[in-house]
């Protein structure tokens, strides 16, 4: 009877579990809908204009930037005629993207892991993640990562054909994200033995070609050709094409203060192989070899963009071309927080991730509208100070001059910090417990006088 009582408890706090948390992912939804500025502008700005002129006039823009992603966001545009305007629906279909992501997700994931993992894994990704920053724009960033994240998912469980279109039509809308495909098929061919991975790349790439070929005139003109920034008095500044040096660069995406993945991705530095090999005889899936497939297709954008002259995205705030790091950094937080019988150690490292990620989110989400004038200024010309001075970076600057802030902004800060103490107070108290019989082990060990000799 007891046992049958604490399993009635036990189903009425996991139901009541699940409604808070799908409640906070909603409201996190609502927040980034309606509480935070959306807008068109650079190269977000020339995909709805080329949108538009082939939607208005029927004619190709042959501007460098591809089309892929923004044909998916058409019926959003025609929306626009209805109510609001194009650009008003365009400047959101990132979010209405992520949303219907988070779903297909969740369809893919919810009978095969422990969808409470799941939920935390969403929340972390709403709310911790570079993706808040990245919602508020038109760039296809968002495309690329959440279509080649969830083909990988769907590959590994199995509905091969629909995941690799998924990943094609991700690396087609930004063509130098292909290596990072190749080095997913790379994998593949050596887990299972099977070269029809192969077809992947080729996909990708002719499709890359083709559109080459029909918007600028020849099968390998990007657009890129002459395609520099300002000279700077930064060394290797004002020269087109992959002219930084590769040691630099991967040093800069790496670990530079304002643009580095260990700063603004940080839960990609947290240990889960053991984890997840532990968990796997009882979840359906094989999450280990898709958080590997994630990391390989990471890597290959970290060695594609280390030698790019613009490896640092512009002014956008953080590393603009390494948003698919969020996806696996997330999940791996997501999963220390679920299972959290590690050691004190790395409970407290967790903890410390948890609170940069959760800074990410904010920083992102609130600050990324207000770009610092000194990185914009004569031409970029102090930009540097930005990429790698604390002071200057997009995280830490807002400690150093205030920031008047909006009663939307201060509710959506509001917001990030009642997930962050939701999500924290679990850890919190398994590290004061383990904290307790430390302190109690430690005692026996050393202060027990009883035990003391003259």
């Amino acid at each position: 009877m007891l046992a049958r009582i604490n399993n009635v408890v036990k189903k009425g706090q996991s139901s009541l579990q699940a409604i808070v948390e799908t409640g906070l992912i909603i409201a996190g939804l609502l927040a980034l809908l309606l509480l935070l500025p959306h807008q068109l502008n650079a190269d977000g700005l020339y995909r709805f204009q080329a949108l538009s002129e082939l939607l208005e006039h029927g004619t190709l823009s042959n501007n460098r930037y591809s089309l892929v992603g923004p044909f998916f966001s058409i019926p959003f545009w025609l929306l626009g005629k209805v109510y609001q305007t194009p650009a008003w629906w365009c400047e959101r279909y990132n979010l209405f993207l992520f949303a219907a992501a988070l779903l297909v997700m969740y369809w893919l994931l919810k009978d095969r892991v422990d969808r409470r993992l799941i939920r935390k894994f969403f929340l972390i990704l709403l709310a911790a993640s570079m993706f808040a920053a990245h919602l508020s724009y038109y760039f296809g960033e968002v495309f690329n990562s959440l279509c080649v994240a969830i083909g990988i998912l769907a590959v590994v469980i199995g509905y091969a054909l629909p995941g690799w279109v998924a990943i094609v039509l991700g690396v087609v809308n930004t063509p130098a994200s292909i290596i990072g495909l190749a080095l997913v098929v790379a994998k593949r061919i050596l887990d299972n033995k099977r070269w029809r991975y192969v077809l992947a790349l080729v996909a990708a790439g002719s499709l890359i070609i083709a559109e080459s070929w029909l918007r600028r005139g020849g099968p390998f003109i990007a657009g890129y050709e002459t395609y520099a920034g300002f000279r700077t008095i930064e060394p290797y500044s004002g020269v087109p094409g992959f002219s930084y040096p590769f040691f630099f660069g991967l040093l800069s995406i790496l670990f530079s203060f304002g643009k580095g993945l260990i700063f603004f991705a940080p839960g990609l530095l947290l240990p889960i192989r053991k984890t997840l090999l532990k968990i796997q005889p009882y979840i359906k899936l094989e999450f280990f070899t898709v958080y590997i497939l994630w990391l390989c297709f990471l890597v290959g954008l970290i060695l594609v963009y280390s030698p790019w002259w613009a490896w640092y995205g512009g002014t956008f705030w953080g590393p603009r071309f390494f948003l698919f790091a969020s996806i696996p950094a997330s999940f791996a937080l997501a999963t220390r927080l679920q299972y959290r019988d590690t050691s004190l150690l790395l409970n407290l490292f967790t903890l410390l991730v948890l609170l940069l990620s959760f800074w990410v989110g904010i920083d992102g989400a609130v600050f990324s509208q207000k770009a610092l004038s000194i990185c914009l200024a004569n031409h970029y010309a102090l930009a540097v100070l930005c990429f790698y001075a604390p002071e200057f970076s997009d995280l830490w600057h807002p400690f150093v001059v205030a920031v008047l802030l909006n009663k939307r902004e201060i509710l959506y800060i509001v917001y990030s910090v009642i997930v962050f103490i939701y999500l924290a107070i679990p850890l919190c108290g398994k590290i004061l417990n383990q904290t307790i019989e430390k302190v109690v082990l430690v005692r026996k060990e050393y202060l027990d006088v009883r035990s003391w000799r003259l």
